[in-house]
This record gives structure tokens, sequence and C-alpha cells, in this order.
């Protein structure tokens, strides 16, 4: 099978690609920011063009979220209309589209996890960008599987694991907000879990959710980052008092 990853460079994209020699029965083409933009028509259709894929995973997002409550425009360039080019292409080529979304399209409100059945409501420009770009795929495509994954870190790119690793080496004590709960997902692991899906004899197409599985604060995180790698002896974490954030963010984000 060939498949199609946009988005190569991210966080996810370089999961993929370190794992992909593992899947002998799967042909990649990693294809960067640079190399395929998905808010540009021309270069989507080019990059279809000359090679039929069975699967296009989307990796490609704009994922500051706080700029993007001071700039929507961009967020909703690449979250929701590139997402429909994308789809687009997908549906006219007849290539199944693996679509990467986030728990930030709900709201927050509710106590427990969220389902994939229950209604998004995002309270941020970037959750609304996500949202948008669920509902263009919908519109376009039937043969499509929305994944909302959540709080994804690892060795690459920028996340709060490296983030807390970096300031560890520097600062005694660190001050984390506990106002969030969310389950932090390793993006090793969701690679794995869409490849499996690729290579699995039979899934349904739709709405999925993936994490680690384990519900917590960042102040949670934080600690157990520390205890993991062995620095909680030396690093303390204290809950930041008067947390502020440019982007209202939801205060449980679990997805189940």
């Amino acid at each position: 099978m060939n498949i199609l990853v946009t988005g190569a460079n991210g966080q996810l994209g370089k999961c993929l690609r370190k794992i992909a020699g593992n899947y002998d029965a799967l042909h990649f083409k990693f294809m960067d920011s640079k190399a395929l933009d998905i808010t540009n028509t021309g270069s989507i259709n080019e990059a279809f063009e000359f090679e039929q894929f069975d699967y296009c995973i989307n990796c490609a997002a704009y994922t500051n979220v706080e700029q993007a409550e001071k700039t929507p425009e961009i967020a909703f360039a690449v979250n929701s209309d590139g997402v429909k080019n994308i789809a687009t292409a997908c549906k006219n080529k007849d290539v199944v589209l693996i679509h990467i979304s986030t728990d930030y399209v709900f709201d927050g409100k509710k106590e427990e996890g969220y389902l994939t059945t229950d209604l998004p409501n995002p309270i941020n420009q970037y959750g609304k960008s996500k949202l948008a770009g669920e509902s263009f795929i919908q519109e376009i495509t039937n043969k499509y599987f929305i994944i909302r994954a959540s709080w994804l870190y690892s060795e690459f790119g920028n996340n709060f694991y490296k983030t807390i690793m970096n300031k560890a080496k520097t600062e005694k004590v660190l001050y984390i907000t506990d106002e969030q709960t969310g389950c932090p997902t390793n993006a090793n692991n969701l690679a794995k879990y869409i490849l499996n899906l690729i290579t699995s004899p039979k899934t349904e197409y739709g709405i999925y959710h993936f994490t680690d599985g384990k519900a917590m604060t960042w102040f949670d995180f934080a600690k157990e980052i520390l205890r993991e790698t062995n620095l909680d002896k030396k690093v303390r974490v204290k809950k930041a008092k008067n947390y502020r954030t440019f982007a209202k963010r939801p205060k449980n984000s679990v997805i189940i």
C-alpha cells in the first residue's frame, strides 16, 4: 500500500518516519510543508497527480493555541481550508484519509471523559479551526478516520515533556498549573496506532479517540516526568498561582 504523509517534519510525522521501516507492506512518501503546502490546491494536485495513494495521513496542522487567538485566519487556513483541500483530493483520487484532530474540540465542562459521540463545542480559535476541518472531511468524503488525540509529546518538536526537561537543567523549582486535566499521549504510540489501523483486516470509518489512557493535570504530568527521569530529587514542582493564558483552555479535555 502507498501512503502519503503530510506535515512530515512535525512531531507525529517524525514518529511515523521512525517506525515506517517496521511495516514491510507499506510504502511511504513523506512530504513536509515545503514540499506540500495543504493551503495551496496546486501543490496538492501536483502531489496526487503522479502517484496513486491508498492512504493519506494528514499530520499537517497549525498548533499554536495562543497565536491562533491573535491571528485566527492563519489557523483556519491550515486546519480548516487546508483540510478541505486534502479531503477533496482524497475523494477525487479514492484515497482513505486519516486526519489527526484534537481534544480541544470540546469545551471542558463535562466532569467525565469525552466520548466520540459527545457534541463538540470548542472555546478557542484553535479548537474551532480543528472542528471546522473535521466538518469538511465529513461533508466531502466517506472514507476517513478522524483521530482525536490529546497532549502529544515525544523526543521531537516542541512539547510539554521537552519543556520540562529543558527547564529542569537550569531551574530548581518549576511552577505548573493544575487547572487543566487531560491525557498525555506519546506521539510514538499514536504513530503505531495509526499504522496498525491501516494494516488491520477491517476497521469502520469514522471518528476515534486515542490517548495513553491516564488522566492527569499538567502539574501531575510534570511530577511524573521528573520522577521517571530521576530528576525529582533535584527539581521541585509547585502549583502555579494566578495561571493565565490568552486563549481559553478546556478545564477537562480527557477523551476516551
